[in-house]
């Protein structure tokens, strides 16, 4: 079975560094290329046609909302995460619209990416747990399958 391929989309280099090295340990998943700004995530996503994008919100040039809006139409079967410390059941509601596969805070990278990861690629929706008791509109959260991590 060939490596799930991840394009990770963070503006702070750290936290890049520090995605690409949590993955890196992980055979079955292939980081094939990291940006930093909201434009080369979308044309990254066209040229390189990633399964799975860890998408930060907070970019420069073009949003990671938009950026995600954008990506689905050059690559209509990628998975995305947003990874993001921002908890406003607006901005999480507009993300998860977007039909991304999950929301994570960058505060629980540590302790959830990678049960995120795997919840995502069965094809599962995931939401930081810490995010589950906030209240969203009511359409999405008929529409969100929300999936705690094994350790809760």
């Amino acid at each position: 079975m060939s490596p799930v391929r991840v394009l990770v989309v963070e503006d702070f280099e750290p936290f890049r560094r520090s995605i690409r090295s949590s993955l890196e340990a992980r055979p079955e998943w292939q980081i094939i290329c990291d940006v930093s700004d909201g434009l080369d995530a979308v044309q990254k996503t066209g040229e390189l046609q990633p399964d799975l994008i860890l998408l930060d919100i907070g970019l420069p040039t073009l949003n990671g909302i938009e950026v995600a809006r954008q990506a689905q139409n050059v690559a209509p079967n990628v998975k995305i995460l947003f990874l993001s410390e921002n908890r406003s059941p607006d901005v999480v509601t507009a993300a998860l619209s977007t039909g991304a596969s999950g929301y994570l805070l960058k505060s629980g990278v540590g302790s959830q990416l990678l049960p995120a990861i795997e919840t995502i690629l069965q094809g599962k929706r995931f939401l930081d747990p810490r995010l589950a008791g906030q209240v969203f509109s009511e359409a999405k959260e008929s529409a969100l399958e929300t999936t705690r991590s094994p350790e809760e």
